[in-house]
């Protein structure tokens, strides 16, 4: 009885299953969505944090998006069009900033702060293993009998 119950819901989902595969294979790719897509994984979105214009949702994005199909469709190179953007935006506009002019520093900085922090602890751990534990005070003759007569009372 299970076999059969199997058996129903099998031949229940084969005819939905050739369909979603026909389906599949009937979708074609356009070359142009792949263009627009790789220029705008370059280009970071100017309203959304760090998120590159190919992933965001933003209307801003979106026109972005719309404006690279056209400018594509145009003929203009994707240097033409990176430059459009830059023009605009600034560098600020591209996910990997020019290591010259403004973005130097941000190029420079995150090394600069790792060399400084790697000395800071250099420096640090070596202050920390020069200095010595100050050495225990000598007791005095007084001291040793207190002490002798406290370990005799603790033994008895």
């Amino acid at each position: 009885m299970k076999y059969c119950m199997w058996a129903l819901v099998l031949m229940s989902m084969a005819p939905n299953l050739l369909a979603a595969q026909n389906g599949l294979d009937s979708v074609q790719e356009d070359p142009l969505d792949r263009q627009v897509l790789e220029i705008a994984k370059d280009l970071r979105c100017a309203v959304c944090q760090n998120q590159p214009v190919a992933e965001s949702n933003a209307d801003l994005a979106k026109d972005m998006r719309k404006v690279i199909r056209e400018q594509l469709q145009a003929g203009k190179t994707r240097e033409q069009i990176v430059d459009y953007f830059v023009a605009r935006y600034g560098d600020y506009v591209l996910m990997k900033p020019p290591a010259d002019r403004a973005g130097l520093p941000l190029w420079l900085a995150p090394p600069l702060v790792l060399a400084v922090l790697a000395v800071g602890g250099w420096l640090f751990m070596r202050r920390r293993t020069r200095q010595t534990a100050t050495p225990a005070p000598v007791l005095s003759e007084e001291d040793r009998a207190r002490v002798r007569a406290a370990r005799n009372q603790q033994e008895s």
